[in-house]
């Protein structure tokens, strides 16, 4: 199994567990102490709720230079890159279980000059990666069922990581990276790289918190107690 690069850590808090109303001074508060913001977008179709949408990508936009990824939880997430890409998203990933295109959707999103990724749900197997993701780009590794904020880390997630791990090593993919998200904290986040994760996905125990610097940097300190020196 691929060991992962201190280097290779980013800690990319969602905006979905932030204060509506203070969203923008939330990001300028994390802005020079995170890599990547993550921006959750449900249907209320693929998922039960509804979230954010272009408007949100297009208004933060100017906020920061750090990279916006946009998880799009939807049904024929294919019909909406093109819109999320142009509001500003610049990673962008759609769920294996939501198209029936799989591969052409993520061709898309690399045509469109974004990070394409694949995000599976706990229960969903890797098996077909290998042949939408030659390219590279990043594996989503969902550690809670989607579609809410606040849920608890499922244990099994750790296996779940590892497995993706290997599948992506032995398909030749070992430059794609792995994100996870839902329920990873400074408590986990070690545990969560030993197995292979690269960036960490985090809502309520970042953006949620009533000291977010603090928090990123405790899970940033947590995630690189299992790093390999560059």
């Amino acid at each position: 199994m691929s060991e992962v690069a201190a280097a290779d850590i980013k800690i990319a808090p969602s905006l979905l567990a932030a204060d509506k109303a203070e969203i923008g001074a939330v990001m300028a508060q994390l802005d020079d102490h995170i890599d990547v913001f993550h921006i959750d977008v449900m249907d209320g179709h693929f998922v039960p709720n509804i979230s954010f949408g272009p408007s949100l990508v297009e208004s933060v936009r100017p906020r920061t230079k750090r990279p916006l990824d946009v998880h799009l939880m939807v049904e024929r997430p294919e019909r909406w890159v093109s819109l999320y890409r142009e509001a500003g998203a610049d990673w962008i990933s759609v769920h294996a279980e939501a198209t029936a295109h799989l591969e052409r959707t993520v061709s898309v999103i690399r045509e469109s000059g974004a990070r394409a990724g694949v995000a599976l749900n706990p229960a969903t197997s890797p098996d077909g990666l290998e042949f939408v993701l030659r390219d590279g780009d990043f594996v989503l590794v969902m550690t809670v069922n989607p579609g809410f904020g606040g849920q608890s880390f499922i244990e099994a997630s750790y296996r779940k990581i590892a497995a993706v791990r290997r599948y992506l090593d032995d398909a030749g993919l070992a430059g794609v990276d792995i994100e996870v998200d839902g329920g990873v904290g400074a408590g986990n986040a070690e545990a969560c790289v030993a197995a292979g994760a690269a960036v960490l996905v985090a809502g309520s125990s970042i953006t949620g918190a009533e000291d977010p610097v603090a928090a990123a940097h405790a899970l940033r300190e947590s995630a690189l107690r299992a790093t390999i020196n560059d």
